[in-house]
This record gives structure tokens, C-alpha cells and sequence, in this order.
């Protein structure tokens, strides 16, 4: 089984990166601004006629001839395959209206199992039932439903989620294949000019606006001949071979990406920050190309490494950065560093940076001893306030004899 990439599989841009169409689309967007307010207008008398008029052909031919004015093209193909004894047909998910479309070729109901309840679940065309009991008192409820004489098929989606129907399939669910032996499989294909189909974080209201805006949308309802499944053949791989039909039919690959992963990639990349280029001081020019050139980690460690370059200017990049690593705490690293200045060699110290200082005196003499902060958190409130207080001492101790030695002053001059 093929495996593609989930970016591959879902348009996370409603317009195109091609520089000519975005330029049509710029030119037809007050055409589709016109178009989508004429469309809502006649949206609303489509629902009250489907309200109105009771189920029969002569309805889902009006409907559906409505529907093309509002954009909604539908095109079947291989109608006569369609087996009017099957309780069950299996199609791949494409946008937020497939369920509407194939209800216009033939009575079917789609069951609502998440998402909004009451009204806005009938108004969509869904099937209320009662999610609360749990996935196997759903499943137990659609069984019967099967089983009863006289209703029409259920139409269920087992990628559970939509994709953008050009690269793979979603992992197939086993638990809609538990439900009958003998399932239809409903090939969908859709194609939209200008722009995306649907885009993971709009809603089915902003889909349908969007649906509106566009020149037309065209349904292309393919049906295959009804599988039954073999004995002993397990629900997961009745819904596989079912996953290869369709798959083949439409031109696609069946993948072992699901509806979690999808999701997971989604958070991933909401929480991804964009990397921008800042303006560098000729002081971490340095730093600069080693964030350029690094990972996320080692990014981070770069920043860290600043902030502390930005306390300690004397410090080299290389000894911050050493000490962050096995720190991985910019307060830790100052400690360390301050507590351990008389031991670093005179390559990391103020005067190969700085160079010579101006107080020749200050600079050839040993530099003042620094009270270090605490080793160890202290058990007692009072304990980790001294602690802190003895940080706020050295660091406030370290500051002034760098402004001292930076200026030229007297220590007398200083207070």
C-alpha cells in the first residue's frame, strides 16, 4: 500500500500559488461576490421547496436542477450498477455536501455523528441519532437500521474525514463494514475552477459561501458493481479491499493515513511559527548564521545563547551555548558562567573582546570575588528568597564593574 504525505492529501490554501490564476481570480471576484448573493437568495427557496415537497423522483429532479443554478453540477456515471437491494453504500469523502448530492440520484439517509444536533442537523440532510451511548450503541442502532424492511440505504464515509480527492484515500474504518455483508461502493470525484474545495479549518457555513462564490462545482458520482464480503474474512479487510476499489476507480492511492493523523497534523502546523528574518547587531552576527543553519532545538539554544550574550558580552558564543546544552536554562548558565570567570581562560574574558581596557590598573588586577548563588532550592521560603537576593548581589556586582571598566571611571567615582 502506497503511502502519501499528509500535505499531499488536503488543500491547507483556498487560492492557488499559480500567478495566472490568482490574477483570474482576481478579475472574477467581484463576479463571485454578485454570484454568491444571488445564490443565497435562491438557496433559501431551494431548501423550502425540498422542505415542502415530499420525497419522490419529481422532487430530487427539481432539486437537483435547482442545485445547478446555485453551482452544484452532478454527472453519474454507471447509474444501471446501482443494486436497489443494498441497505449500504460506501463512498470516499470530498467536502462538506456529499451526502446531499448523492440523496439527489437516490434516496439515502447519512447519519449525523458529530457535530451539530436539532435543526441544523436536518436542515444539512443528515440523520439524527443519539451519539451519547458510545460508538457500539451506534453501530448496534445502524444495524438494525439495516435490517428493517423498507428504509432507504444508509450512506456512510469511512475515511471519516475529507480530503482533496487528487492525491490518496484515509485509512478506511472497519466499523461501518460490521454493519452488512453486502455493501454498494459510490466513487466521488469533484472539481472546482479558481479555487480549493475545502480547507481543513473552514466550516461547513463557509464552505457553502465559498461553494456559492465559485463559477461551479461539479460532482462526478461513480457507482461500482455491489462486494459482498468473503467468510472468514475480517471487517478490516472487507473495508481494505473495498479502500483498493475505490482507490483504483478513481485514480488514487489507498494510504494508511486516518483521521487522527490529520488532526495531529493540523495542531502541528497551527503551533508551527513562522521563521522571519530579524535584524542582526554587528555584536551577534555570528549568532545569527548559526540560527540560520540550525534546527528547531538548536534555534532555541541560539536565542537562549543571546539573551545570555546579552548579560555576559564578554562571554564567547561557543561557551554560552556549550553550557546551555547541558543546562538548557538561560538563569543556570549566568550562574555558572559568573561563578566560574576566574577559572575561564583569557581567551573567553573581556580583554580579547573588548581589548585592552582604559584603567590599566582595574584591568591587570585580579578581578573581585563574587558571592555565588545558592547550590542547591532551598527548603524554606526564606532560604530560596536569600538565594535570590545573592543572584540580584553578584549579577548587580558583575554589571557595575563592567560599566567601570567599559567607561574608564574610579571605583570611588562610581558611587
Amino acid at each position: 500500500m502506497e503511502t502519501r504525505g499528509v500535505e499531499d492529501m488536503f488543500d491547507f490554501r483556498r487560492f492557488p500559488k499559480d500567478a495566472l490564476v490568482l490574477l483570474l481570480l482576481l478579475i472574477y471576484f467581484p463576479v463571485g461576490i454578485c454570484l454568491m448573493l444571488m445564490r443565497i437568495f435562491i438557496g433559501v427557496h431551494v431548501f423550502l421547496v425540498s422542505c415542502a415537497l415530499p420525497e419522490s423522483f419529481v422532487r430530487r429532479f427539481i432539486v437537483r436542477v435547482m442545485c445547478s443554478v446555485l453551482g452544484m453540477h452532478v454527472r453519474q456515471k454507471n447509474p444501471r450498477s446501482r443494486d436497489k437491494n443494498t441497505k449500504l453504500y460506501i463512498c470516499n469523502h470530498v467536502t462538506e455536501f456529499d451526502h446531499n448530492i448523492i440523496n439527489l440520484l437516490t434516496p439515502c439517509n447519512t447519519p449525523q455523528l458529530e457535530g451539530s444536533t436539532g435543526f441544523v442537523c436536518w436542515a444539512r440532510g443528515f440523520m439524527e441519532i443519539h451519539s451519547a451511548s458510545g460508538q457500539g450503541a451506534i453501530g448496534e442502532s445502524l444495524q438494525r437500521y439495516c435490517s428493517t424492511e423498507g428504509t432507504p440505504p444508509l450512506l456512510l464515509f469511512p475515511e471519516e474525514d475529507t480530503t482533496n480527492g487528487r492525491a490518496g484515500l484515509l485509512k478506511f474504518s472497519s466499523w461501518p463494514f460490521s454493519l452488512s455483508d453486502s455493501i454498494q461502493p459510490v466513487a466521488l470525484r469533484v472539481t472546482r475552477p479558481l479555487i480549493a474545495l475545502s480547507t481543513p479549518d473552514s466550516s461547513w457555513l463557509m464552505e457553502l459561501l465559498w461553494t456559492f462564490f465559485a463559477p461551479c462545482t461539479v460532482y462526478h458520482v461513480s457507482w461500482l458493481p455491489t462486494v459482498s464480503r468473503q467468510d472468514g474474512e475480517s471487517t478490516q479487510e472487507f473495508a481494505n479491499k473495498v479502500q483498493e476499489l475505490l482507490a483504483c476507480e478513481l485514480g488514487l492511492v489507498s494510504t494508511k493515513i486516518t483521521k487522527a493523523d490529520k488532526a495531529e497534523h493540523i495542531k502541528r502546523k497551527r503551533h508551527t511559527v513562522p521563521q522571519t528574518s530579524t535584524s542582526v547587531r554587528p555584536a551577534s552576527i555570528g549568532l545569527g548564521f548559526m540560527v540560520q543553519s540550525l534546527g528547531t532545538d538548536d534555534h532555541r539554544i541560539a536565542k537562549m545563547a543571546q539573551q545570555v550574550k546579552d548579560v555576559l558580552p564578554h562571554v564567547p558564543l561557543n561557551v554560552i551555548a556549550k553550557d546551555l546544552a547541558k543546562t538548557n536554562c538561560v538563569d543556570t548558565t549566568i550562574t555558572n558562567l559568573l561563578e566560574n570567570k576566574e577559572e575561564m581562560p583569557m581567551g573567553a574574558t573581556g580583554t580579547s573582546t573588548f581589548g585592552p581596557s582604559k584603567n590599566s590598573s582595574y584591568s591587570s588586577g585580579p578581578a573581585p570575588t563574587i558571592k555565588p548563588a545558592a547550590k542547591s532550592f532551598g527548603r524554606s521560603p526564606a532560604d530560596r528568597h536569600l538565594s535570590l537576593q545573592e543572584r540580584k548581589e553578584a549579577l548587580y556586582n558583575f554589571a557595575r564593574r563592567r560599566y567601570i571598566e567599559k567607561h574608564g571611571l574610579d571605583q570611588d567615582d562610581s558611587h
